[in-house]
C-alpha cells in the first residue's frame, strides 16, 4: 500500500461496534495517524469501508501461531502467515519459538522482530523457556524480556524437569525490572513425555480400533496438575496452551476458583473435531495434542462458555504437502487455522457473538500483555487495530484459496458462517472486501 493511501483517514460505516464495553451502532473514523479519531454518526473520511450488516470489533489476537521462519520457509513465512492472519481478522500474532534455529536467544528473536516490521499484522515473538527447547538449561530470559518478549514457551515440548520448571517460574517473577514493570507469562505445552512417547493419536477406543499407538489424556493432565501446584508455590503466571481434555478443564476451573494466576487457551480443532476423524488415516487430522473424544470436546466448549478457558488460539501449524503425505506415524502433527478460526467459532460454539469476539480479541490480548495496543475498546485515542466481519455470511472452506504456503486444512469443503470483510492494522486497511491489499 502506498504512503499516500496510508495518510488517508478511513471511515468504517454502518456497522455494529462490539468491544469489552458492550455493543452499539456507530461509524468509526480512523485518522491518518493510525489512531481512532471518532465514533458516532455523521462522520466523514477519505476512504470509506462498508460495514453494513457487520460487526466492528477490536482486532483478533492469536496467542499461538507457527510462522516457520526462520528455517522452514517452504511451509510458511512471516509475510505469508501474517497475510493469512489478516484475512482471518487477526491484527496481532504471537509467533511460536520452534523455528530452526529456535527463538531462544536475542539474535534470532531480533531477526523475527525485523522481519515482522513489513508483515500485514503485528508480530510478537515468544521465546523458548530453555535453550534449544531441550529442557535442560534456561534461556537468557532477562535479555529476551528486555527485548520485548512477554511469553516464554517450549511449545511442542513440555518442560519435563520439575525443578527446572520451578526455577523458570521463580525467575519469571523477577523480570519486571527488564520489562518496565510489565509481567511475563510462561506458557506450557502440557505433555508428560514418559506417557505420550510413541503415541500418534488419542489413546482410547479409536486408537484400539485403528491399531495406532495412543497418547493418554493423563499425559496432559499430570503436567497441568504439576504446573498449577508450581504456580501456587511461586506466584508466577502460567498459561496453559491448547487444552484438550475434560480433566484439564476441570483442573483449571478449580485453580481459578482458588485464585491462582493461571489462564488457558483452546484451539478451534479441539472444540470441533474428535479422534474419530483419524479413522481415515488422513494425516491432516494428526495434531499435537491429539484430537480427543466427544466428551472432551463437550468439556472444552463448556470451559469456553463459563470462562475457565480464556481464549481461542489457532495453533496454526503449516506443513508442506510432501511432509504430510507420509504414513500417519511419520507425518508431522499440525493443521492450518488462521483463516477459519472466526467461522468455526461462530458455527460450532453456541455462544453470542460478543462472547466469541472476547475469546478471540481482548481476552487473548491481555494474556499476551499487548492489550494497550490490541483488543482495546473502540474509542477515540486508541490504536486502530480493528476487524470488520459479517457474522451471517455463509461460505465453504477451500484451502486452495488461503494465503498460507501450505494447505493442510482439516475442514476442506465444510460449510460455515461468519467471514471477515475488512481488517485495519495500525490504521492501515490491510484487508478490504475480503482481499489483502498487499
Amino acid at each position: 500500500m502506498t504512503n499516500a493511501v496510508l495518510r488517508q483517514s478511513v471511515l468504517i460505516r454502518g456497522g455494529t461496534v462490539v468491544d469489552a464495553s458492550g455493543s452499539r451502532v456507530a461509524d468509526v473514523l480512523v485518522g491518518s495517524d493510525g489512531m481512532i479519531e471518532a465514533v458516532g454518526e455523521g462522520l466523514k473520511g477519505d476512504l470509506e469501508l462498508d460495514a453494513g450488516g457487520c460487526i466492528v470489533s477490536p482486532g483478533f489476537v492469536d496467542l499461538h501461531t507457527h510462522l516457520r521462519e526462520p528455517g522452514k520457509e517452504e511451509a510458511e513465512t512471516i509475510e505469508s502467515g501474517s497475510r493469512g492472519g489478516a484475512l482471518g481478522g487477526f491484527t496481532a500474532l504471537v509467533a511460536m519459538p520452534n523455528t530452526t534455529p529456535p527463538m531462544d536467544c536475542v539474535g534470532v528473536v531480533r531477526d523475527v522482530i525485523e522481519l515482522g516490521k513489513t508483515a500485514l499484522t503485528d508480530i510478537f515473538p515468544s521465546a523458548a523457556i530453555t535453550v534449544g527447547r531441550a529442557g535442560e538449561q534456561l534461556s537468557p530470559m532477562a535479555e529476551l524480556a528486555k527485548l520485548g518478549v512477554r511469553i516464554f514457551t517450549d511449545d511442542g515440548t513440555g518442560v519435563q524437569d520439575d525443578l527446572l520448571m520451578k526455577r523458570a517460574l521463580e525467575y519469571s517473577v523477577g523480570l519486571a525490572p527488564f520489562t518496565g514493570g510489565a509481567s511475563v507469562v510462561l506458557a506450557q505445552h502440557c505433555e508428560v513425555a514418559a506417557l505420550s512417547d510413541g503415541g500418534f493419536m488419542h489413546e482410547g477406543e479409536w486408537s484400539s480400533r485403528l491399531g495406532i499407538p495412543g497418547q493418554p489424556a493423563e499425559a496432559e493432565e499430570l503436567m497441568v496438575m504439576r504446573d498449577i501446584a508450581l504456580a501456587k508455590s511461586t506466584g508466577a503466571r502460567v498459561h496453559f496452551q491448547h487444552m484438550s481434555t475434560a480433566g484439564s478443564v476441570s483442573l483449571i476451573r478449580a485453580a481459578k476458583a482458588a485464585g491462582l494466576p493461571v489462564t488457558a487457551e483452546a484451539t478451534t480443532h479441539h472444540f470441533t473435531l474428535t479422534d474419530a476423524a483419524c479413522a481415515s488415516f488422513d494425516t491432516v487430522f494428526k495434531v499435537h495434542p491429539p484430537l480427543r473424544t466427544d466428551a472432551d470436546v463437550a468439556a472444552v466448549k463448556v470451559g469456553l462458555a463459563d470462562g475457565t478457558i480464556d481464549a481461542i488460539a489457532t495453533d496454526h501449524a503449516p506443513h508442506c504437502a510432501h511432509d504430510k503425505e507420509q504414513p500417519f506415524d511419520s507425518a508431522p502433527p499440525g493443521m492450518l487455522g488462521l483463516e477459519t478460526a472466526l467461522a468455526l467459532a461462530l458455527t460450532e460454539l453456541d455462544q453470542p457473538v460478543e462472547k466469541v469476539v472476547g475469546l478471540l480479541s481482548w481476552q487473548a490480548a491481555k494474556i499476551a500483555g499487548i492489550d494497550d495496543v490490541h483488543g482495546c475498546p473502540i474509542e477515540p485515542g486508541r490504536p486502530a487495530n480493528i476487524t470488520v466481519f459479517d457474522p451471517a455470511e455463509a461460505w465453504t472452506i477451500d484451502s486452495s484459496s488461503f494465503a498460507s504456503k501450505s494447505t493442510n486444512c482439516p475442514y476442506e469443503g465444510h460449510n460455515v458462517k461468519g467471514r471477515v470483510r475488512h481488517t485495519i492494522v495500525n490504521g492501515e486497511p490491510v484487508v478490504i472486501d475480503q482481499e489483502a491489499t498487499r
